[in-house]
């Protein structure tokens, strides 16, 4: 009787994890573009804990580049747009301040954007992979012609925004900290 309930469960567990994803997006959104209180202890973790996730991305990338044509390249374009994003989600944050705390609350439509563009992207991704898997010819890897390249780049997107708006944060608190000091 157990083994006919592993395989249901083996089976039910992705699609658990599929109906979950609409969820976790919207969720992602929700704490993405809620009120913060600017600690700096938290925005430098934040900021060298991308910076490793980052070293360790483009390594994979440099090294997926002899398979995937392009890999290296559009993740360091990506790495670079996403650090101008990064700017400017800075710049169209709204700061709060009064003479004890930082606060920021981020741009709601530049989070939506990056929000939206992760989503298209994994869902064309995962689409394109099934196409060419099914019409790949054999001579031919199917890994290439899935799109993962581009896939990588909008994860750079992701990776360069978030250290450039941490590490800005950061830069923002020790500016009031600073000033409170005075």
């Amino acid at each position: 009787m157990p083994f006919l309930i592993l395989p249901l469960v083996l089976l039910l567990i992705p699609a658990l994890i599929a109906l979950m994803v609409p969820f976790s997006i919207v969720q992602r959104y929700r704490a993405g573009t809620a009120r913060r209180q600017a600690r700096g202890w938290i925005a430098l973790m934040n900021a060298v804990l991308i910076a490793v996730s980052i070293t360790m991305f483009l390594v994979t990338a440099a090294i997926s580049s002899a398979w995937l044509h392009g890999a290296l390249t559009n993740s360091l374009l990506g790495l670079a747009g996403g650090s101008v994003l990064g700017c400017l989600g800075l710049a169209l944050s709204r700061w709060e301040t009064n003479s004890r705390e930082l606060h920021f609350t981020p741009n709601r439509w530049l989070v939506l954007a990056i929000t939206l563009i992760v989503t298209a992207r994994l869902a064309f991704g995962f689409w394109r992979a099934w196409r060419a898997w099914q019409s790949t010819p054999s001579d031919q890897s199917w890994l290439a012609e899935s799109g993962l390249a581009g896939s990588m780049a909008v994860g750079a997107v992701v990776l360069g925004y978030y250290f450039a708006y941490w590490g800005g944060v950061w830069i923002r608190f020790q500016r009031h900290r600073s000033e409170k000091a005075r």
